[in-house]
């Protein structure tokens, strides 16, 4: 399925950072149009490779929903997790040997959705490990192993062997700690939570969201649009956040406090639209080679990698400049660190020559951006300070690549 083409306009809008209601919207409409790309290889992929009728069956069901209830169905096949799914399975699928795919949560997603959309149904599914995933909506444990005959009546979250899906404070976004495609094997997220867990959550969440909404209306409803799921990382993960390409419309996070869960919110939230560009637009040529200095790294980066570093941190500057303004607690030295950080790459970026004109039109924006926030300056010497300890960094780290010192800037 073809993507949608921004204008230079909108590129030049998402290119700012800022969120705007056209910027918003391609970024949703191209994690659809792949989806349900992809999610149409998986069909076909399956019924060929599937003897019987059940994937078939698994089919009518999910296009019977869809014709009762369009919005509950799309909810189940475009839920993050859904994502992963569908490209573990058609990559198995595809594979000669390994794994075998899960084709069997075809039949979770089709009953998720004819549960979501009220229709009457009636499908059989096995239950994993004596647990069955319904997609958006939670899990089932049953009494007894072996195959579960469900239908319309099956999901009622008052019966005990029912185990819903936690939803946070603001109602647009689940906690998901239950869906098995919720991340990567290696993403480290977090078992099942306990109650007390989800009640932790509720509150950074809500303090998060909160300071959002007081600080950068904007950015907060952008993150509420864009964002379907938040994964629980577990204690063990070095990263406070991250994203996983395949689940467009999540984001993982470390338990934090308020104040750094609404900064890696921010964050996540570029990377996730910067993400969903790259599906539709091609921005550079240049291949993986890491060589680029990124002051908030230790180790050289690929143009890519420091492309998509700086269009985060650019957004980070934007929101602590508008939290300095309600005197927010550190927010001009945040400020003044990670601006200093980005401006320095900046010039390397835009004077890479592998950027194509759409690359160009985007960077374009970005530098423009960073400019403007000279309209509003922070106090007390605090940038200059600031750039002073990124040129140190930027020596100490030629020093130690100097046969990458070209692609340091400066």
């Amino acid at each position: 399925m073809r993507h949608p083409e921004p204008s230079d306009g909108v590129l030049r809008e998402l290119g700012s950072t800022e969120p705007t209601a056209a910027g918003t919207a391609l970024v949703r409409g191209i994690r659809r149009t792949r989806r349900l790309g992809l999610l149409g290889e998986v069909f076909e992929a399956v019924l060929d490779a599937v003897p019987g009728g059940e994937a078939a069956e698994y089919r009518a069901l999910l296009e019977e929903a869809g014709r009762r209830d369009p919005g509950a169905v799309a909810d189940v096949l475009h839920y993050p997790a859904t994502g992963v799914w569908a490209e573990e399975t058609l990559r198995r699928l595809r594979a000669p040997y390994g794994p075998p795919a899960d084709v069997a949560h075809l039949g979770a997603l089709a009953a998720a959705a004819g549960l979501r959309a009220g229709i009457c149904f009636k499908v059989t599914l096995r239950p994993v490990h004596g647990r069955l995933v319904l997609p958006t909506l939670g899990l089932l444990r049953p009494p007894r192993p072996g195959p579960l005959v469900l239908d319309e009546h099956a999901w009622d979250p008052r019966d005990p062997a029912v185990l819903a899906l936690h939803a946070l404070p603001d109602g647009r976004t689940a906690l998901d700690d239950l869906d098995p495609y919720r991340a990567s094997a290696t993403d480290h997220a977090a078992r099942r939570l306990t109650p007390k867990g989800h009640k932790r959550w509720d509150t950074q969440w809500a303090g998060a969201l909160t300071l959002m909404r007081r600080y950068d209306t904007a950015r907060a409803e952008e993150a509420g649009r864009l964002l379907r799921s938040l994964v629980p990382l577990s204690g063990s993960s070095r990263a406070a956040g991250g994203i996983l390409p395949a689940a467009a419309g999540c984001v993982l996070a470390r338990a934090q406090p308020p104040p750094a869960l609404a900064a890696t919110l921010v964050h996540e939230v570029q990377h996730g639209k910067l993400a969903a560009l790259a599906e539709a637009v091609v921005l550079h040529t240049a291949d993986r080679s890491a060589r680029y200095w990124a002051p908030w790294r230790a180790d050289p980066r690929p143009l890519e990698g420091l492309l998509r570093g700086a269009y985060a941190h650019l957004a980070l500057a934007g929101y602590w400049q508008r939290a300095a303004l309600y005197g927010a607690r550190g927010a001009w030295a945040q400020h003044a660190r990670i601006r200093s950080q980005v401006a320095a790459v900046l010039p390397a970026l835009w004077g890479c020559g592998e950027l194509t004109r759409a690359g160009r039109e985007f960077v374009g924006a970005m530098v423009a951006a960073e400019e403007t926030m000279d309209g509003l300056l922070p106090p007390g010497g605090q940038l200059g300070a600031a750039r002073g300890t990124v040129e140190r960094d930027r020596a100490l780290w030629c020093a130690a690549h100097p046969d990458l010192a070209p692609y340091a800037g400066g």
